[in-house]
């Protein structure tokens, strides 16, 4: 939980993805259209990716990937993020990590 918690630190959000997965990419374009600029990790192309993995499953996490963090706190995978989103949820949440500015 210490190498995530760092990767997270002082982010307002960021996604933990693989290359290959279509709906961390859909999650990052749905961020950035609200003008969020979130950090991606693609955790099959870095060396520590499977720790990482691991890590995020010893804090409750139970798919693989989109893992959301916003304002340091795990979200959730894409449904997690799409529901708040469908709430009105969404936007507050990312004003309210810094991530963009109404």
């Amino acid at each position: 939980m210490d190498v995530v918690n760092v990767m997270v630190q002082e982010k307002p959000v960021v996604i933990f993805s693989k290359s290959s997965c279509c709906m961390s990419y859909s999650i990052e374009s749905l961020m950035r259209g609200f003008g969020a600029n979130p950090t991606i990790y693609q955790l099959d192309q870095i060396p520590n990716g499977q720790q990482i993995e691991r890590e995020l499953v010893k804090m409750g996490f139970r798919q693989s990937v989109p893992a959301v963090f916003i304002g340091q706190q795990l979200i959730g995978n894409e449904r997690q993020v799409m529901s708040l989103h469908i709430q009105n949820q969404l936007v507050p949440l990312l004003i309210q990590a810094g991530a963009i500015w109404i």
